[in-house]
């Protein structure tokens, strides 16, 4: 079975946003094309990231789906030693002691090895893990990761479980013909709110990989 997990951004958190999107008004990581191998199929470089981490031990899909949303949630909405909160633009806004941490796109989700959720939050490219605003919640962490090549397979529409483990299956068949080798688990990547048209809808299928 595939260890692959569907997160939708919250209402609390998109409220108000267009019905075209939302992800031209946050940040997103930064990459570099390095190869294509089809018109929706592509390998990127993504440089170091640092993310908010959170991982759930609950076996049903929606509870744990909130509960880790729900702790990052906080840790940008001011559950970190320097009380930041949250600015939904850029750029980042400071005043006085506070930090405005701007929420960037996309949210990360997979099950991991062992059956549990893991989520993770994309910070703001300013922040590096000594900068960044330290968590008050045990739960959640603060990870760097390591610079990487991706294989990256982009649709719009719809993006359920059902359509997220198709998808993820088409990228592996792609990679097996492909002069790229896969080195870690599939993850699901998606950009806008669930009541965006469904034509306007981003969402991606992300695996690490090195060349052969």
């Amino acid at each position: 079975m595939l260890r692959i997990l569907l997160i939708f951004f919250s209402t609390s958190l998109i409220a108000g946003c267009s019905v075209v999107g939302i992800r031209s008004s946050y940040e997103q990581p930064s990459f570099d094309l390095i190869d294509e191998l089809n018109s929706y199929t592509y390998i990127r470089r993504v440089p170091s990231l640092l993310v908010a981490e959170t991982t759930v031990d609950i076996a049903d899909y929606d509870q744990s789906r909130n509960v880790a949303f729900k702790r990052l949630f906080k840790y940008i909405s001011g559950s970190n030693r320097t009380q930041s909160d949250i600015e939904m633009t850029v750029p980042v806004e400071s005043s006085y002691i506070s930090e405005q941490i701007s929420m960037t796109a996309p949210v990360e989700s997979i099950r991991t090895a062992e059956g549990q959720m893991r989520m993770r939050f994309f910070l703001p490219a300013e922040y590096s893990y000594q900068t960044a605003p330290k968590p008050t919640d045990q739960n959640v962490n603060l990870v760097k990761i390591p610079a990487q090549s991706q294989a990256v397979l982009r649709f719009n529409g719809q993006a359920n479980e059902s359509i997220v483990e198709s998808k993820t299956l088409e990228l592996l068949k792609i990679l097996d013909n492909s002069g790229w080798g896969i080195i870690g688990d599939p993850s699901a990547y998606f950009y806008d709110p669930p009541w965006t048209i469904s034509i306007f809808r981003r969402n991606e299928i992300v695996i690490s990989v090195i060349k052969k």
